[in-house]
């Protein structure tokens, strides 16, 4: 009886959620929700808008093409097609081809270009760093459901050692050697541990109802998720590194969020180069084609075609435009772009602190999971030892039932303790790997 006891303590119970679907690892998941997740599709339509912006701002050097056709009417005095004025009525009809051509513009355009560029790759890193939440979350709520998968095999555990304890005194009662109180008090204690056990199968379905939300599935029916090996290491990343620093010195060069801040800085540049832009002269070159057709009442007219022939014109110009004084427009601005760029580095600075706590709150917290899953180690090793003390002199009649279940709570509340320090210790020890670069796995 005491070695089937132990071997049910020792071995750990398979468990399959609902369906016989096939589970799904962590990056597995982590795929499925970065291309399902409607977040990222938002992200991914604000990088398409700015492709957009981009191509409109280089297609701004390109000349344009505009054709125009007029019909006017004058009553009255008006002038004839002599080029004179007369009391009659008059109509004529204008045909225009023209086209443009900036030649300088204070180096708007380029300006332009650059700023449309980096406001795309700053886009991109956005949508990167989406995805980079995205991954986070996920592997959150995996490790918190491989918690609640392995929390409830504890409590079956516990479970199956009181069913086995209610079996051996009903044995015993029946051969006179127990009472009848102590069989009720056990069979007690069974209900609790399968009460128990019913409150942990429902934590597990909340946390695979949430991470199935999360992961935007239609519902969590035949969804499960892998359970990796997670070795009782207590070794810590943090604990190889001297300070926070050096992953902090890593992180610089791989998140987006410092990316895209540092893309938006070089941005705010050219927007002031943009804004001052407006202190040049700017200069185009034009050309255009044009005809029309005059008809006076009372006077014979050429015919449509001889006339549209006869008055054919072209013409090419170029327009130099110089700014004087536009009520300080342009030099507000400029000021206006200025503070913009103070506004950023601000933002920059704000993101690199914000990263940088992050990073020193990961590497204290995988330090603390290092420690409590030693010490949770520790605890599980002396309670389990003491629980098979006291099983042995309880099966030898030399102490009660109620200090056996004492003993019994103790070591699976250790077990439970050793499992939430287990998988915290896995998911700081994951996190910090990847503040440093490498992809979220297990």
């Amino acid at each position: 009886m005491k070695k089937l006891l132990l071997s049910f303590i020792i071995s750990h119970l398979a468990f399959s959620p609902v369906g016989a679907q096939e589970p799904w690892s962590l990056e597995r998941c982590i795929d499925y929700a970065v291309s399902h997740n409607i977040t990222i599709e938002q992200y991914k339509l604000r990088t398409e808008k700015q492709t957009i912006q981009l191509q409109t701002s280089k297609a701004s050097r390109l000349p344009d093409l505009n054709a125009s056709v007029g019909e006017n009417f004058s009553f009255g005095r008006g002038l004839t097609a002599d080029n004179t004025y007369t009391n009659k009525n008059t109509s004529s009809t204008n045909f225009s081809v023209g086209t443009s051509v900036p030649i300088f513009t204070g180096f708007q355009i380029p300006n332009q270009i650059k700023l449309n560029q980096l406001n795309l790759e700053a886009a991109t890193q956005d949508l990167e760093k989406a995805k980079n939440d995205i991954r986070t979350q996920v592997a959150q709520e995996y490790v918190q459901t491989l918690y609640n998968m392995e929390i409830l095999d504890v409590a079956r555990r516990q479970v199956t050692i009181d069913s086995a304890q209610v079996a051996r005194l009903q044995a015993l009662m029946d051969a006179g050697r127990a009472s009848q109180a102590e069989v009720s008090q056990q069979k007690a204690t069974l209900a609790q541990s399968r009460l128990t056990v019913t409150q942990a199968e429902n934590n597990l379905r909340l946390a695979l109802l949430n991470l199935s939300q999360l992961l935007e599935l239609d519902s969590p029916e035949g969804f499960s998720i892998e359970r990796p090996a997670v070795p009782l290491s207590c070794d810590s990343v943090a604990a190889k590194e001297t300070a926070p620093d050096a992953i902090f010195a890593t992180a610089l060069t791989s998140r987006p969020e410092i990316a895209a801040d540092q893309l938006r800085l070089r941005a705010a540049d050219h927007s002031i180069k943009i804004a001052q832009a407006g202190l040049y002269p700017t200069l185009s070159f034009s050309a255009g084609l044009g005809t029309n057709y005059y008809s006076t009442s009372g006077f014979k007219s050429d015919g449509f075609g001889t006339q549209l022939k006869n008055n054919f014109s072209q013409y090419l110009g170029f327009n130099l435009s110089i700014p004087i004084f536009n009520r300080f427009q342009t030099r507000n601005s400029i000021r206006s772009a200025r503070l913009d760029r103070v506004t950023q580095q601000l933002q920059f600075d704000q993101t690199k602190k914000a990263l940088y706590k992050e990073i020193q709150q990961a590497w204290y917290n995988s330090i603390a999971a290092a420690e409590k899953l030693r010490s949770s180690d520790e605890a599980r090793r002396a309670s389990q030892d003491a629980f098979q003390l006291v099983q042995a002199k309880y099966e030898q009649g030399k102490t009660t039932i109620t200090e056996f279940n004492e003993a019994k709570n103790n070591y699976l509340k250790t077990e439970s303790d050793l499992t939430q320090a287990r998988f915290e210790h896995l998911y700081q020890q994951t996190l910090l790997q990847f503040y440093r670069g490498e992809p979220l796995r297990f």
